[in-house]
């Protein structure tokens, strides 16, 4: 049976959470997100690929990319 993988898209100033607004924004950093979300997702026996970008045209390269790998994307 195949892993199931999924594309976790974030996009721009998601890199600076933890450390932008954390009152509002909270402590978690990106890292910290990304590794709950792995953790989630080895329970069902998936497999979790993040991209961040700040920029639209890398996050379009990296759905493009996906095509033939990823199961199932996620865009936040």
């Amino acid at each position: 049976m195949a892993t199931t993988t999924i594309l976790i898209i974030n996009g721009p100033n998601l890199n600076l959470l933890g450390t932008r607004e954390p009152a509002i924004y909270g402590t978690y950093s990106l890292g910290d997100i990304e590794q709950l979300a792995t953790d989630a997702a080895s329970r069902h026996g998936w497999e979790v690929d993040f991209v961040q970008s700040n920029h639209e045209g890398e996050i379009v390269d990296a759905i493009h990319a996906a095509v033939g790998s990823a199961d199932g994307i996620v865009i936040n």
